[in-house]
């Protein structure tokens, strides 16, 4: 498993480049984004984790010029900027996971794992097809269609609107979601599914109809072709 680490800080690059070394992980460092998009775009790797605040060419940036080449590349964003909107512009430019620093490197660690877990794994049925409505949902492309439109996704919203499809009427809740897609106990002082949630909204709901995604207050969340 080789890994990318783009972070300008050596204590920090050198700190997640032990502890992983240390995991079986083959590591990669680049101290700015010039280098790293080098790095990412002629190498092949498992993962990359990006700091936002880096020379050059930022995070953000970094991000959404990794996903335009390699849409399902596992990419984990790291800074030290904790507020919604810092989170949603992160996600937004194609990150599949956020970690604030500072952090605890077991759960940068195990974070590592479920993005690589997720990327690789492959359903019995990963040839079919999901359908609700006029959304499509192919398993084997890893393509979102509404209404002939393609729906670009992060590997971690297709995994949210793949899990909301097969339980397709049921609802959701905010602790079954995040030990479904993220692999974690709820933490109420999160938000990150309502981020989640509010992103995918925006992309397979906003333009289209029927609206899909239905908040049940207190409960959870709902996909349906209802209201």
């Amino acid at each position: 498993m080789k890994i990318l680490v783009v972070e300008d800080e050596p204590k920090v690059a050198n700190f997640i480049k032990s502890g992983l070394e240390e995991n079986g992980y083959e590591v990669d460092l680049a101290f700015d984004g010039q280098l790293g998009e080098k790095l990412s775009l002629t190498r092949d790797y498992n993962l990359a984790i990006l700091d936002i605040i880096i020379p050059v060419i930022n995070g953000l940036e970094l991000c959404k010029r990794i996903r335009e080449v390699k849409p399902g590349l596992p990419i984990l964003m790291l800074t030290a900027l904790g507020t919604t909107e810092d989170k949603v512009m992160g996600l937004e430019a194609g990150a599949d996971d956020y970690l604030l620093k500072p952090f605890d490197f077991q759960e940068l660690l195990a974070r590592v794992r479920a993005l690589i877990r997720r990327s690789e794994k492959k359903g019995v049925d990963s040839t079919y097809v999901l359908k609700i409505a006029n959304l499509q949902l192919d398993l084997e492309k890893k393509l979102a269609i509404r209404d002939g439109n393609r729906i670009a996704l992060t590997a971690k919203e297709f995994l949210l609107l793949e899990y909301f499809i097969r339980n397709k009427g049921r609802v959701l809740s905010k602790p079954e979601l995040a030990e479904k897609i993220w692999d974690v106990t709820f933490d109420t002082g999160t938000n990150v599914v309502e981020v989640y949630i509010n992103i995918l909204r925006k992309k397979i709901d906003k333009d289209f109809e029927p609206k899909l995604i239905h908040t049940r207050i207190g409960l959870g969340y709902m996909m349906s072709a209802e209201p």
